[in-house]
């Protein structure tokens, strides 16, 4: 504020401004003196409480970026000559909240790893789990007793043992003995003793790793089934076994818990829907099995045994129901969320994306997503499973081009970015890919399903090759950490580009931007009064990462 001394007027009556201005009364009024004149006016408006941030962004494209970090141009204020493609951010207007993204521990996965020196053992997993060095994964899952990707069916009881008195996870322990399957004999382990909790204990031990893990049952033992048609494969648990295999499952949580490892969540069955076109491990149960083993057994067994808290379902084990392909979820769920015995002890759905080739042309069951959303608000919603068939002849390259497997043909990157963005804008709060880890040829899988995975790893010459999908999920995991929000990113609407954002619980804001088209876009995104400029390449994926300086 300026001050005024009549130095001049030397008389006991001070000359009286012709402003008669009292600038006590004046607070947050500024005075300019143009041309003589003082003149007043109010306090100029404040900056947004974003002004202060930057971009970086990263690029994952089909001409070879793979995370690549660019440089970027920022405008101070909006023009009438923006860019093609308009965006504005809606930081307070927040939606669901994250638990993470990444892919899964398998018996498989830990059989690669075994394969190879263990400085390269190392660098793997850290180029999975750092969040600095790596993508930063922080939500995975595992398998209770074999599941497709194991080198054999195993329980962890003798046949027969009704008292459960054998129970033990050394199986997911003991390591290798490289005669499990024809895919196995013959390669050199370095480390035989290597196995499934080896390697999440490794994992949990990557400076700044923090993940959790989802558990689910392939089958249970033989001799609790019906009408299978093979080892462990299709039929259905019988009902007098449901106690006992309540009672074997809570039995795992327990004994992993043991070694160091508390589980996150357990969905009491993968792929329910699988009882009699399954080619590996699988237990059918149908919507009414499942509620009743959930509400009759599980539940109360996982209360009595400490896992699960009935007053919060956050602070305990989750129980995720359903576990198998989005497109058909919501008639299964209807009948465990509308039973309040047995909903009671479900935190909310898992689901998986199959068949890949249908995605698409049903817009990637968004409707199916958010009718979940709407119709049980208050459960949680995980995507749980993801995976393609590989191509071992191109392994990067068909990603980027028309693949064909099982389930059709489909671009396995557009898919998937499509499929997570997709999710993500219609309140799923997790992505989980299925094996983390593969061999270069898919393996070792004895049923002749060979999947691609983020890692690939040739067990006979120790090449890793990080597949596009490490990337396209390295776009998420790593600037999307959980306790983030979804918030609302608004604006142009155009043919082959899908968007969201996220802001994290250290304010920084992550928007993922996907364009599967043939040109290159202009990208502008406003946030309070600053715009942030972008062009992103044509089948390229971004994340603009905004933060405080």
């Amino acid at each position: 504020m300026l001050t005024f001394n009549d130095k001049q007027n030397n008389s006991t009556e001070k000359k009286k401004s012709p402003f008669n201005l009292n600038l006590k009364n004046l607070k947050g009024v500024q005075f300019l003196i143009i041309a003589g004149v003082l003149v007043g006016c109010s306090n100029p408006p404040k900056k947004g409480p974003y002004n202060a941030y930057e971009a970086t962004i990263y690029q994952t494209s089909q001409a070879g970026d793979n995370l690549k970090l660019l440089s970027n141009a920022v405008s101070d204020k909006i023009t009438s000559e923006g860019s093609k493609v308009s965006l504005e951010l809606f930081p307070d207007e927040e939606f669901q909240k994250y638990y993470g993204f990444g892919a899964s521990f398998t018996e498989s996965s830990a059989w690669n790893l075994a394969t190879i020196p263990v400085a390269s053992r190392k660098d793997v997993l850290t180029k999975l789990f750092s969040p600095t060095d790596g993508a930063g994964f922080t939500l995975t899952r595992t398998h209770i007793n074999s599941s497709d990707y194991s080198n054999t069916h195993y329980t962890y009881v003798e046949a027969g043992d009704e008292d459960l008195s054998t129970f033990s996870i050394n199986e997911d322990m003991k390591g290798f003995s490289g005669d499990e399957n024809e895919q196995v004999r013959g390669v050199e382990l370095v480390e035989p003793g290597y196995d499934l909790i080896p390697m999440i204990l490794e994992a949990s031990k990557i400076p700044g790793a923090d993940f959790n893990i989802i558990a689910s049952p392939w089958s249970p033992p033989s001799w609790m089934k019906s009408g299978e048609t093979a080892e462990m494969t299709n039929g259905s648990l019988m009902p007098k076994y449901y106690g006992l295999w309540a009672e074997y499952l809570s039995k795992y949580v327990s004994a992993y818990k043991a070694q160091g490892i508390t589980l996150w969540g357990l969905t009491p069955q993968n792929e329910p829907l699988h009882a009699i076109d399954a080619q590996w491990d699988s237990n059918g149960f149908t919507p009414e099995q499942g509620r009743d083993f959930l509400r009759d057994h599980l539940g109360p067994q996982l209360v009595k045994d400490g896992h699960l808290n009935l007053d919060d379902l956050e602070s305990g084990l989750r129980v995720l129901i359903y576990d198998h392909n989005k497109s058909t979820m919501n008639n299964y769920v209807n009948a465990t969320y509308e039973d309040p015995e047995a909903s009671k002890y479900a935190w909310g759905t898992a689901f998986h994306w199959y068949t890949n080739s249908e995605l698409k042309a049903n817009h990637w069951y968004a409707d199916e997503v958010a009718e979940l959303q709407k119709n049980w608000p208050n459960k949680g919603m995980i995507h749980s499973e993801s995976s393609i068939d590989i191509d071992a002849n191109d392994p990067i390259g068909q990603y980027w081009r028309a693949s064909t497997d099982y389930a059709g043909t489909f671009v396995p990157f557009e898919t998937y970015a499509y499929d997570i963005i997709t999710d993500l804008n219609h309140g799923t709060q997790g992505y989980v890919e299925w094996c983390s880890i593969l061999s270069h040829k898919g393996q070792p899988n004895p049923y002749n399903n060979y999947n691609s995975a983020p890692v690939l790893i040739n067990p006979e010459t120790d090449e890793v090759i990080y597949t596009p999908l490490y990337y396209l999920l390295s776009h998420f995991s790593k600037f999307i950490r959980p306790e983030a929000r979804r918030i609302a990113l608004k604006g142009d609407q155009k043919e082959g580009l899908i968007y969201t954002a996220a802001k994290n619980t250290d304010g920084s804001i992550a928007v993922v931007v996907f364009n599967r088209n043939d040109e290159a876009q202009d990208l502008s995104i406003k946030l309070d009064d600053k715009i942030f400029s972008s062009k992103i390449e044509p089948r390229a994926v971004q994340t603009l990462l905004l933060k405080s300086k």
